[in-house]
């Protein structure tokens, strides 16, 4: 879970009067979205219509926010976090009313001169190795220009995250002549943490035997505070935050074993190339058939006596080792799933040893390695529940998608 805050405005250097009122417009209300009446949207609900222009972008399990009362016409929400694997890009489109005349997804002028409200915040993923896809998307929503009301453009400036900011900052201006600003990726990430937590009831919850138990939204901050947010991207970035300030939380842990990690061996070990089609073909799969379990050493028994059973993973891929097989003998789902256990179950240790060494009682989980799959939560919420009950310390967690 990434939140962006000071979304995109363009600038106001060098502009007329009449032009300047129009961007300072866009530009406060690209600071403070209008949430009343806020809903969230699938876009997989029947009747809800294909975006012919998403043309290699991960759509899927991607829902939109509908924005109601918004003011559509003075909105200018773009903004971008370009990591090592994925390009996350947020927009806002505004409803089409009769009488508005359209010139941008992300700027609208009203010929009757009224401000008409509502529109939708979408939210769409690219693999950074294919950045050409999202300059196209960008390029063919209009997202790059901003339209003023004497009908000339201005560059645009976009809040941008992650090492990409920096990496592809040429490309961006040249191509599409957007300038990106780049904002701390940490800091965002706990800004927006806080504000979903303190803000949207039900954005958190416990995924426990393939059930979500919701979590209302906290209001008192003692309640939240201090917590454990773990990141999982690419890699794995483990935050302790103490406070909804600025500067009151730190990176206190991390792994370099993350999504990335499982993306990348799964695409190297199936063939498989897009990562719903990986979690997907890791639910079909029996992960015995290549992990080495307690059972397998102790004659299929348990090692009670130290709490583990016999189903327990001793050793991932361990069985592969006394298996004379080549790799197109296993079968894909059975890789798959013990790709996704070892690395879920590593992270899930992970969590669990620095929520017991800052003393902290509450563990959120984000990050598109997440991403509301179920399987990937019941292991995570599963390992955690495993050392909670070695280290005799029961934890509450909860896990943003």
């Amino acid at each position: 879970m990434q939140a962006r805050q000071g979304l995109a405005g363009p600038t106001s250097e060098g502009l007329d009067e009449d032009v300047f009122a129009d961007c300072e417009l866009a530009a406060r209300a690209s600071t403070a979205l209008n949430l009343t009446g806020a809903s969230i949207r699938d876009n997989s609900y029947p009747g809800e219509p294909e975006d012919p222009v998403a043309r290699g972008a991960l759509v899927r399990g991607a829902p939109s926010i509908i924005l109601p009362h918004q003011e559509a016409s003075y909105v200018r929400h773009i903004a971008l976090d370009i990591g090592g694997s994925l390009i996350k890009l947020v927009y806002f489109s505004p409803d089409h009313h009769e009488g508005q005349e359209l010139t941008t997804p992300g700027m609208a002028r009203q010929s009757s001169g009224h401000h008409h409200k509502g529109g939708r915040m979408h939210f769409v993923k690219f693999e950074t190795a294919r950045i050409d896809d999202c300059l196209d998307f960008i390029q063919a929503k209009g997202l790059h220009r901003c339209t003023l009301r004497d009908g000339s453009s201005r560059e645009v400036r976009v809040k941008a995250t992650g090492g990409g900011a920096i990496r592809f900052a040429e490309i961006f201006k040249v191509r599409l002549g957007l300038v990106l600003e780049r904002e701390d990726e940490i800091g965002c990430a706990v800004g927006g943490c806080n504000f979903l937590l303190r803000t949207i009831t039900h954005e958190a919850f416990a995924f426990e035997a393939s059930q979500a138990q919701f979590v209302p939204s906290i209001s008192v901050d003692s309640e939240l505070f201090p917590y454990l947010l773990v990141n999982i991207g690419s890699g794995v970035s483990i935050i302790r935050v103490d406070g909804p300030g600025e500067g009151q939380f730190s990176r206190v842990s991390g792994s370099s074993v993350g999504g990335g990690t499982f993306w990348g061996l799964c695409k190297l070990l199936t063939g498989v190339r897009d990562f719903d089609d990986m979690l997907e073909l890791s639910m079909q799969g029996n992960n015995s058939n290549v992990d080495m379990l307690v059972g397998d050493i102790y004659g299929g028994r348990d090692y009670s006596s130290i709490g583990l059973s016999a189903s327990t993973i001793a050793c991932s891929f361990g069985k592969v080792v006394g298996q004379d097989k080549e790799l197109e003998e296993y079968n894909p789902a059975d890789v798959s799933m013990s790709l996704c256990r070892m690395v879920a179950y590593n992270i899930g240790q992970l969590a669990y040893l620095n929520a017991k060494r800052y003393d902290l009682k509450r563990v959120f989980f984000g990050g598109f390695f997440i991403r509301g799959h179920p399987y990937t939560m019941e292991t995570i919420s599963f390992a955690i529940k495993f050392w909670s009950q070695v280290g005799a310390t029961l934890m509450v967690f909860d896990i943003l998608p």
